[in-house]
């Protein structure tokens, strides 16, 4: 595709309301610079933290000039827009698709994809309900169980359901230490290590600035691994890598702040262990509904329970630091490769699912 009629007009959608705004608009510029201009055609959108959108002007400017003027952040600020010009521009286009850059809830959580699909446009990852069921942690655990996927012990309150006693018996049943994390939000935001009951409410007052619901979850002394999957109805899954963190957990810090964390890629794992956490990673993608993309992380527990499923994520970033682009590299394919799959998983998933869809 060389010519400009031919590319593909990649809509970019970043920043929102969620805590996790700023690595959104991290992982946008590093994304948005990675694109062919061969290829796309493309239109950076912020929606800033009281949830307006724009057209990013600056990064549109900088766009003009090439990729490599593209700011190491994107700022979510410009002209005032909607998905309504998306939408009527589509048709004079060979493609239009979306890629939502949002991490957390108002992005992550299904509520944009479900903009995308009521406006008929395809869109990169998972779709409205397995966005949904693995944003909220608890429900996907839930799910988890019921297909009786190893992993760590877990209970889900509601913030009405919290009391002394219910918290005493929770202790007694997870032990100590604990984590203590909102269910509904990403990058380690909210995420509390309890040592000792005393710490408890207090950790507890932490995550429900985030959501109504808690999520209270036993310390696994094991290795912490990360599997990159890609794909639709089939998947491939990349190298598994492990993190080693530099403060008591890999919490927002160490992810994007410091440079203590190690990223270890590939794991140290034998051939039996990578096929293992591999084909439990593909078994996690398929059980919760992901589509296009996601990092799955486990907790390897050696001599113990073996892998256990941590948690999967949807949106996983796209900084130069983060795991998924890194895993994939690792595994044969470079970043410019994995937009390019990206993009092209979406399209099909739509011209899939419209086929099946009465308009």
């Amino acid at each position: 595709m060389s010519t400009v009629g031919a590319r593909t007009h990649v809509v970019v959608i970043f920043g929102g309301e969620s805590a996790e705004h700023d690595v959104s608009c991290v992982t946008a510029a590093h994304v948005i610079r990675a694109l062919d201009p061969e290829k796309y055609r493309v239109t950076a959108i912020g929606i800033d933290r009281r949830g307006k959108w724009l057209t990013a002007i600056d990064a549109m400017k900088a766009l003009e000039r090439g990729p490599s003027f593209i700011p190491e952040r994107l700022v979510a600020e410009g002209e005032p827009t909607s998905i309504t010009p998306i939408v009527e521009a589509a048709s004079s286009h060979r493609a239009t698709v979306m890629f939502p850059l949002l991490h957390g809830p108002l992005g992550e959580d299904g509520t944009i994809q479900g903009v995308f699909e009521l406006a008929n446009i395809p869109y990169v990852g998972t779709g409205v309900l397995g966005s949904a069921v693995a944003m909220d942690k608890a429900v996907a655990k839930q799910l988890l169980a019921a297909s009786d996927i190893p992993q760590p012990k877990f209970i889900s309150l509601r913030e009405d359901q919290i009391s002394p006693s219910v918290l005493h018996g929770a202790i007694n049943e997870l032990g100590l230490p604990l984590f203590v994390k909102p269910a509904n939000m990403g990058s380690s935001v909210g995420i509390s290590k309890v040592k000792s009951a005393d710490e408890l409410d207090r950790a507890i007052r932490v995550a429900l600035t985030y959501d109504e619901w808690v999520l209270l979850e036993e310390a696994v002394a094991g290795r912490e691994i990360e599997v990159a999957v890609l794909g639709n109805r089939s998947v491939r899954c990349s190298v598994p890598g492990e993190i080693v963190p530099s403060r008591e957990f890999y919490d927002y810090e160490d992810k994007y702040v410091g440079d203590g964390a190690q990223l270890i890629v590939p794991a140290s794992l034998n051939t039996e262990e990578v096929a293992a956490v591999q084909r439990l990673a593909t078994v996690v993608f398929h059980t919760l509904h992901a589509e296009g993309m996601a990092r799955v992380d486990f907790f390897y527990e050696e001599g113990g329970r073996g892998f256990l499923c941590n948690e999967i994520n949807t949106i996983p970033g796209f900084t130069p630091i983060s795991m998924y682009p890194k895993l994939w590299q690792a595994t044969g394919l470079s970043y410019s490769q994995l937009l390019d799959e990206l993009i092209s998983l979406a399209l099909e998933r739509h011209g899939r699912k419209r086929r099946n869809t009465a308009r």
